[in-house]
C-alpha cells in the first residue's frame, strides 16, 4: 500500500478520497490543517503528501516550504486556485505536481504513481542500473544516491530538480528542447505546460550558478530550450542568451 498524507480542510472530499484511493492501494491519513500535517510528518513516514493550498491559518504554500526544508517526500498540491500564477508558485516552492479542483480521483491516482516513479527512479525490468558520478565545476552529481555535492556539502534538491539536472548532465553540450526536457525528466505523464520547465531551470540556476543571471552551466538556447555546458571551454552550441 502507498501511504499518503492528505492535508485538506474539506471533510467531504477527504471521505471521497479515502474510499476511492483505498480501492487503488493508497492508504490515506487525513488531517485538517497545516500544523497537523507537519506534526504527522514528524511522527510517521509517508510516501506522498496531498496538500491543499486554501488551508485555515498556515496556507498550503507555506506548509510546502516547511515540508521541503525538513522532508524528502513528494508533494502534490490540490487546490481550487488553478491559474498559471499559482501553479508557478507551487513549482517554485518545491511541489512535485499541481492538480486543480475539481479533479477526477482517477487522475489523482495516476499523478500519485507518476511522482512516486520519479521520486524513486524506478527502472523497467531488465534495464541497467544507473551508476556513476558526474562532476562539473565544484559539484559532483551522484546518480546512485540522487545527491548533489559541492565539496562535502549536500545541495538539497527536490525530486523535480534532481530529475531535470540528471537529464541535463547526462546530455552535455546537447541542446534540448523544452518538450524533450520535460519528457525525459518527468515521463509521458507531464502536463503540456511550457513555463513549468522554465521555472525549474530558474530554481536550478539559483542553486548551482555563481550568478543566475549569467549562467555558466545551464545556458539558454533562445527559441528552443536549454543546453548543459559542464566544462570550462566556451560553448560551441548556438546559445544567444542567458536568462529564462
Amino acid at each position: 500500500m502507498i501511504r499518503a498524507l492528505l492535508v485538506d480542510d474539506d471533510p467531504a472530499l477527504a471521505r471521497l478520497l479515502v474510499d476511492y484511493l483505498s480501492a487503488h492501494d493508497v492508504a490515506i491519513t487525513h488531517v485538517l490543517d497545516g500544523p497537523q500535517g507537519l506534526a504527522a510528518l514528524a511522527r510517521e513516514t509517508y510516501d506522498v503528501v496531498l496538500l491543499d493550498v486554501m488551508l485555515p491559518g498556515i496556507d498550503g504554500f507555506e506548509v510546502c516550504r516547511r515540508i521541503r526544508a525538513a522532508h524528502d517526500v513528494p508533494v502534490v498540491m490540490l487546490t481550487a486556485r488553478g491559474d498559471d500564477t499559482d501553479r508557478i508558485v507551487g513549482l517554485e516552492i518545491g511541489a512535485d505536481d499541481y492538480l486543480p479542483k475539481p479533479f477526477n480521483p482517477r487522475e489523482l491516482v495516476a499523478r500519485i504513481h507518476a511522482v512516486l516513479r520519479r521520486h524513486t527512479d524506478h527502472l523497467a525490468p531488465g534495464a541497467p542500473a544507473l551508476e556513476g558520478k558526474i562532476s562539473f565545476g565544484p559539484y559532483r552529481l551522484d546518480l546512485t544516491t540522487r545527491t548533489l555535492l559541492r565539496g562535502d556539502t549536500v545541495v538539497p534538491l527536490t525530486t523535480g530538480e534532481f530529475g531535470l539536472l540528471k537529464v541535463l548532465a547526462t546530455h552535455p553540450r546537447q541542446p534540448l528542447a523544452r518538450e524533450k526536457l520535460m519528457l525525459l525528466a518527468r515521463g509521458r505523464d507531464h502536463d503540456v505546460f511550457d513555463r513549468a520547465i522554465d521555472v525549474q531551470v530558474s530554481r536550478l540556476r539559483k542553486l548551482i550558478e555563481s550568478d543566475a543571471a549569467t549562467p555558466r552551466y545551464i545556458q539558454t538556447v533562445w527559441g528552443f530550450g536549454y543546453v548543459f555546458v559542464p566544462d570550462e571551454s566556451p560553448s560551441e552550441v548556438p546559445v544567444t542568451g542567458d536568462r529564462v
